[in-house]
């Protein structure tokens, strides 16, 4: 008989962000506990609220599937002494199934007898193992936590109440003092309480009390009621598909409305007014049909249309008394020039134990100036880039900002032009936070994209210096992200970056400029790089690059970011070549060999006099068409990487690289050496796995 099986979390109300990652969190544990356990079932259907977590599961099997199965143990020699007696291995692997020896048999595996035993094991009913879900509950991490009353365990909110049942049955267990029951509970303060008779009973149940449990049924319905608000009104709304997930994990029972404001704050700068509604008070905003931002927005409440008038009016003047602050701060900031803003800066600590934001702009602007000349900015670009470097951070010290944060950059750019900046210095100033997450919008201008590197590897170098490198899930200061941005901007402006020698060429032009933080940075630039790298690797994984490829370009000599994606394309493109398990296997002895030369092999000057056979005059021939292509990309030195492999397998079909004469031997590995190093260029080779 198949079974139907509801399970519900009640709790107070939960942070919206936190609701739908804890629902999928939760039918995953207890999808994986019921295969582990051996329980078949059809669905499990996820609902989730602000105040509650269900599954509701049909299909379910009456009991685990029973275990019949064949155990093999020790060799039959080793089971019994000569004499014929159970030995502790036999003993000891007979208790460890829960069996005796007395239900061995003796089985031939390979030409061996060996000792097995037959094991059956019943499965349990259904009941019996959904017990064991207490702690698939218990078990569920979430990003803070709580503990209430005198408790110690804890949880994303106080647990409220607890359904568990199966058809009509309750599956009894606690979870601190509350107990599992039939009983749940509807709208705060529209429903009531509900006994529910059967689990199939739920969703209805709790809809003829004022909640929505099904999610998506939900947000549909919020989808819905803002089209016809909008068409109603010949509105424009862009449904952000994050507010609407935010917005659906605040309310059980979505009633949508519009507002208004006065026409006077839009006068301000439209981003104000967006941040101020989409981000603080969860509202959408407006358009015309030709794009022009309305003095209108649409809320959703949490309840029916009951004095809807009233709510309308209480968020038109919750918006107003912000939009009141934000025309305050907009008029009183440009009072004040980007000089004055900057001036203020000295005051301000990019981070205690590393120096004062004023101090990190010139540390920025010293490393722009390195990365123009590298990347060959034009006088224009590279004029935009160092100005704004100047400048850049101003904004941070205005009064828009300080009650608005998320406007950071933006505001920069708005009062850039206000105060005569160049378009390309302000859009640069806005551009230099991007991406502000890890698959954000880039910088589009180059300016921008200078700048943004810049300000996150002076971030990066400052606080590995300073001691605080990020470790485990542990990264207050957005290090990884601030690293990915750097490999995403390299990528997408196709930039040659080697972290390894920029940031060198970094540190130099801090010095030589007097602005260098009292930091050593340059003993950190091997953990930086490293840092960097695993950036690619995420990314890398992210396009299914097969893991010994990862490894490989990661491991190899070249620390240039936009090298390591090149390298990887261009192994994984050829990989299924004809010639490539020959061409790797060359390379790798190559490499292998280079390792076991002296360390000063580099000063060893190779002569052609200490050739005792042709394939050595080949092969040296051969590097040297290696060495002359690889100036020209890694495609050019994989080419000539392939083109010199002949010479290779000639080479050590000929060739006692480990010669007697150590004279000769070091000239031979200074050749296989400085062939390794070239082959390093494209990866540790050393780490493909060829068949």
């Amino acid at each position: 008989m198949a079974h139907t099986f509801l399970l519900e979390i009640g709790l107070e109300e939960m942070p919206a962000h936190v609701v739908t990652p804890a629902i999928r969190q939760l039918q995953k544990r207890v999808a994986d506990y019921l295969k582990d356990e051996r329980i078949s079932y059809d669905t499990i259907k996820p609902f989730s609220t602000p105040r509650r977590l269900a599954l509701e599961i049909t299909g379910l099997a009456d009991k685990q599937d029973d275990i019949s199965e064949s155990v093999k143990g020790p060799a039959r020699k080793i089971a019994q002494d000569a004499d014929g007696n159970w030995t502790k291995p036999a003993i000891g692997f007979t208790r460890g199934q829960g069996l005796t020896p007395d239900d061995i048999v003796f089985k031939e595996f390979k030409g061996t007898e060996y000792v097995y035993v037959d094991k059956f094991i019943a499965g349990k009913p259904v009941a019996e193992v959904l017990a064991g879900l207490r702690e698939i509950i218990m078990a569920m991490t979430f990003p803070t936590m709580m503990k209430w009353g005198t408790h110690h365990f804890e949880y994303i909110r106080p647990i409220r109440w607890l359904v568990a049942l199966l058809d009509s049955d309750v599956i009894p267990f606690s979870i601190l003092d509350v107990t599992t029951d039939r009983l749940t509970r509807g709208h705060r303060f529209l429903g009531k309480e509900i006994s529910l008779a059967t689990a199939a009973d739920y969703e209805e149940a709790l809809t003829s009390e004022f909640v929505i449990a099904d999610a998506d049924k939900r947000k549909e319905l919020i989808k819905k009621q803002i089209a016809k608000i909008a068409a109603d009104h010949d509105w424009t709304i862009n449904v952000d598909a994050g507010l609407l997930e935010e917005v659906n994990n605040l309310v059980e029972w979505p009633t949508a409305f519009a507002g208004s404001f006065d026409e006077k704050y839009l006068t301000i700068p439209e981003e104000v007014l967006i941040t101020s509604m989409r981000d603080h008070q969860r509202f959408f905003y407006a358009r015309n049909q030709a794009g022009k931002l309305l003095p209108n927005f649409i809320s959703v409440r949490n309840g029916t249309d009951h004095d809807l008038q009233n709510v309308v009016a209480g968020n038109e003047k919750v918006l107003t008394a912000r939009l009141e602050d934000a025309v305050f701060f907009y008029k009183e900031d440009q009072k004040k020039t980007i000089a004055d803003y900057v001036e203020r800066l000295k005051s301000v600590s990019f981070h205690d134990k590393i120096s004062t934001m004023a101090e990190k702009m010139t540390r920025v602007e010293a490393i722009v100036t390195v990365l123009a000349t590298r990347l060959g900015l034009n006088d224009a670009q590279t004029k935009a880039a160092v100005r704004a470097s100047q400048i850049y951070k101003f904004d941070l010290v205005t009064g828009m900002v300080g009650e608005f944060a998320e406007l950071q950059g933006v505001m920069g750019e708005k009062y850039a032009l206000l105060n005569g900046e160049d378009p390309a210095v302000a859009q640069a100033i806005r551009e230099h936070y991007e991406p502000i997450s890890a698959d954000g919008a880039l910088p589009t201008s180059v300016p921008g994209a200078v700048l943004a590197l810049a300000d996150k590897f002076d971030s990066i170098l400052t606080f590995f210096a300073a001691g605080m490198i990020p470790s485990g899930s542990n990264d207050p200061y957005a290090l990884r992200r601030q690293a990915t941005g750097i490999v995403r901007i390299a990528t997408d402006q196709n930039w040659s970056l080697p972290v390894a020698d920029l940031a060198t060429a970094f540190i130099a032009a801090e010095e030589t400029a007097h602005v260098a933080p009292q930091l050593d940075q340059a003993s950190q630039i091997d953990a930086v790089v490293d840092f960097i790298k695993e950036r690619v690797r995420k990314m890398l994984r992210g396009t299914k690059v097969r893991h010994d490829i990862i490894d490989a370009v990661l491991g190899g000599s070249s620390s240039d970011i936009t090298d390591l994606f090149t390298a990887a394309d261009i192994l994984t493109t050829h990989a299924a070549d004809e010639n490539f398990k020959a061409v790797i296997e060359s390379l790798t002895r190559v490499i292998r060999l280079s390792q076991k030369a002296p360390k000063d092999i580099a000063n060893v000057t190779i002569d052609a006099n200490k050739f005792e056979n042709a394939s050595e005059g080949a092969l040296h021939q051969g590097i040297d068409d290696v060495a002359q292509a690889a100036p020209q990309g890694l495609t050019a030195l994989y080419t000539a990487l392939v083109a010199v492999q002949p010479a290779i397998a000639d080479y050590f079909e000929a060739t006692m690289v480990m010669a007697d004469d150590e004279a000769v031997r070091n000239n031979r590995l200074a050749e296989l050496t400085r062939l390794a190093q070239l082959a390093l260029e494209l990866g540790d080779l050393d780490q493909l796995v060829v068949k």
